[in-house]
């Protein structure tokens, strides 16, 4: 049986008591950034190997 609403409501409401709305999106923003360096990384690795190829 998984979790129901009820339970993950009152780890939300925790968890949002403990690090306060500030900290979290402080930390989303911090994992926005940490993807999109990723993917630029991914695409530089692509044209890396094009170029590899090609020359």
């Amino acid at each position: 049986m998984g979790p129901s609403w009820w339970q993950i409501a009152v780890v939300i409401a925790l968890f949002v008591l403990l690090f306060g709305r500030g900290k979290i999106s402080d930390v989303m923003g911090d994992v926005a950034k940490g993807i999109k360096s990723f993917k630029a990384g991914l695409a530089d690795e692509e044209v890396d190997k094009a170029d590899r190829h090609t020359g």
